[in-house]
């Protein structure tokens, strides 16, 4: 695939998080992008305001005639769209040279130092500070992220085309096609079992990415996991590694270790033990790939997040609302962990909406432990994304299952009743589906009843 040969673009899916880095990446380089989505979003509205023409009708008469004429136009799409899809169709019955989102991803890593970010967590949080750390350093570099990176605004870094920093996503195994000079793997857990089938497949996906890795020693690992590389922990020998580790003024310090030198003094602003293991991983990335020592701390502590990722939505004496995309039992662990740190005397009150039927089935008893840990817990529907229901799955079949008296399952519409009802002082509303689409709406009427 010669990007250079190709002036213009359609993404069927344009407002997906991974296309639409894609589609400003081809923007950036000159090139005429066309997309369709099903429903406008702040994202879209995003991209049109950047120049790119999006239709939310899927009808072949809303291609421009441009694209129709010219069959010189490369058609990305993403898995997430249906196969029935009228615009997609027509271009595969036509011709058209139709790939997926990850074959074009692919094709820019192969011709760039490609930095991957994998594992079941984590991807988006590491390769937005990875990204920033470089572009801070002023390091030739281009980020695809999987989130909105709050120093930028965007999902999508661009500061030259020397460095690419990925997400190497594990989704129906996309990560294989990537050409990584140097990676991580931040996590093996089980997850997508509706496309691997079981653990032991998850795991022999992620060792056929490790070996795309030549050197090893580019290759960093989460401590633990069954793989060669160098290692990373926090508070643990490794050869990555958070020592000293203190909060001082809401942020971490620490002294960061490495197989050559020591950094010491480091701050970094994120809470939860997850996002300083991701720091750590980022710094060492950025080290291997020869970014400045002496620029790095600095680059840091100027970090300021991911959207959805431990979001401060209402910061009161009276009340703090938190917003957080986490969507798996470990992921909610590790954000019980951030916010009893950051919070230990207050009481804790989860809004969850669980995201697809398959992985609510597959991961009902440990849901369930975990969303027990919290002093209160509203659950919405189960959100189906891709997904038909499965019979019995239901949040009222997962509300059953939690230990705990203090559980509700709830409409959209009766949240902000209950929420501005509840003794918890620390709200966190979270899950992968539409559930960000009220965040905004419930933050309003929270802050105005406050």
């Amino acid at each position: 695939m010669d990007l250079k040969n190709i002036q213009t673009f359609y993404f069927v899916g344009i407002g997906g998080i991974g296309m639409s880095a894609l589609a400003r990446y081809c923007k950036s380089l000159g090139k005429t992008v066309y997309g369709y989505d099903k429903t406008p979003t702040e994202l879209t509205e995003t991209l049109i305001a950047e120049g790119l023409p999006i239709t939310f009708l899927d009808v072949i008469s809303e291609i421009p005639e441009t694209v129709v004429n010219n069959k010189n136009t490369l058609v990305v799409y993403t898995p997430a769209i249906p196969k029935a899809n009228v615009i997609l169709n027509y271009f595969i019955s036509e011709g058209f040279s139709v790939v997926k989102r990850a074959a074009l991803l692919g094709s820019i890593t192969k011709h760039s130092r490609c930095l991957a970010v994998a594992g079941t967590h984590g991807k988006t949080t590491t390769s937005a500070i990875l990204g920033h750390l470089l572009a801070t350093c002023d390091m030739p570099v281009t980020a695809f992220l999987g989130g909105i990176a709050e120093n930028y605004n965007s999902n999508f870094i661009s500061n030259g085309t020397e460095i690419t920093v990925v997400e190497a996503d594990e989704f129906d195994r996309s990560f294989l096609q990537l050409s990584p000079d140097i990676a991580c793997i931040t996590s093996m857990d089980a997850d997508h079992l509706d496309i691997y089938g079981d653990v032991d497949e998850i795991g022999s996906a992620f060792r056929e990415f490790a070996h795309l890795v030549k050197n090893s020693n580019s290759l960093l690992i989460k401590k633990g996991l069954p793989l060669e590389g160098s290692t990373v922990a926090i508070a643990s020998e490794a050869d990555y590694q958070a020592k000293n580790i203190r909060i001082e003024d809401g942020g971490y310090c620490f002294d960061l270790k490495t197989p050559s030198l020591t950094i010491n003094d480091l701050t970094f602003y994120l809470p939860g033990h997850h996002n300083l293991f991701n720091a750590v991983t980022a710094m060492g990335m950025a080290l291997l790939v020869g970014a400045p020592v002496e620029q790095l701390p600095k680059a840091l502590a100027s970090f300021k997040g991911v959207k959805r990722r431990f979001s401060y939505k209402i910061k009161q004496d009276d009340l703090v609302l938190i917003d957080d995309y986490a969507h798996h039992p470990s992921e909610i662990d590790a954000l019980y962990q951030a916010v009893s740190e950051m919070y230990p005397e207050d009481q804790k009150l989860i809004v969850f909406q669980p995201h697809l039927f398959s992985r609510t089935r597959d991961f009902a008893d440990d849901f369930a432990k975990s969303l027990a840990k919290f002093d209160e817990i509203l659950l919405l529907d189960i959100y189906p994304a891709r997904e038909l229901p499965l019979d019995g799955v239901t949040s009222q079949w997962l509300l059953e299952k939690i230990p705990s008296e203090n559980v509700q399952l709830l409409t959209k519409e009766e949240l902000v009743s209950h929420m501005s009802k509840s003794g918890c002082r620390i709200q966190l509303m979270v899950g992968a589906g539409d559930i960000g689409a009220e965040v905004s709406e419930v933050t309003k009427k929270l802050s105005h009843a406050s």
